[in-house]
Order: structure tokens, then C-alpha cells, then sequence
């Protein structure tokens, strides 16, 4: 059965970097890409980032079994350690990993995590 899980982090980035660059990063490492049919394939997930200053803080929601969490907070960390995506447009945007570890869910996120969670039920159920 998915759960809900939360992994935190912070970057350093360039008051002219793209916020969403990291955030794009950690959906490519993974779902595979960017742009894709929902739900994400190993995790449906959340990032939300918030600029203070030349640091930017990363939340990523993201619900999957137990066994393969380990294996989403490694795509995670990797994708974040990188420090670069090339968007879309051909931009780049360079930030510098800071730190990251597991975090709690905040009240305020349950009924966005019982939707991943969902999400994740749907996809089995489908058979994907």
C-alpha cells in the first residue's frame, strides 16, 4: 500500500535562477521527464519551492510503497546534487545542493498527500 512521504532541501541559486529548474530536475529523475500522463510511474509527487534569499528551499510530497521510498529519495538527492537543468526553451539554470534528508508532513498537506496517494492507487488499479 503507498504511503505519503516528505523529503526537504535546500539549493543555493542565482537571484536570476529559475525556482522551478530544481524542481523539474527531481521530476525527471522520477517519472523520466518532465512531461508526462499522470500519474508519475514510481511516485506521484509534489515539489514546491520557496526563494529566501540566494537559497531555495525544496518540499517534495510524494507517495509510494515502502519498499521503494529509499530508491525516490536517492533519484531525489541525485537529480538535486547535479546542480543543472536545461529547461525546455534551451535555459539553463545552475543552483548549488545545500542539504536534504526526510521531513514531516504538515497538517496542511494532508489532503494534498491523500490525493498522491490516490493517484498511486489509480495507476495500479489501471494496471500501469
Amino acid at each position: 500500500m503507498r504511503r505519503t512521504y516528505v523529503h526537504v532541501a535546500v539549493v543555493a541559486m542565482a537571484a536570476d535562477g529559475d525556482v522551478r529548474a530544481p524542481g523539474a530536475a527531481v521530476t525527471v529523475a522520477v517519472c523520466g521527464h518532465w512531461e508526462h500522463p499522470p500519474p508519475c510511474p514510481l511516485a506521484p509527487h509534489h515539489v514546491a519551492a520557496e526563494r529566501s534569499g540566494d537559497e531555495v528551499r525544496l518540499r517534495v510530497l510524494f507517495a509510494t510503497r515502502p519498499e521503494a521510498v529509499a530508491e525516490v529519495r536517492r533519484r531525489i538527492e541525485t537529480a538535486l546534487r547535479r546542480d543543472v537543468l536545461e529547461g525546455p526553451d534551451g535555459v539553463v539554470t545552475r543552483w548549488r545542493f545545500r542539504d536534504a534528508g526526510p521531513g514531516r508532513l504538515r497538517e496542511e498537506e494532508t489532503a494534498h498527500a491523500a490525493r498522491l496517494v490516490r493517484d498511486g492507487v489509480r495507476q495500479a488499479d489501471e494496471g500501469q
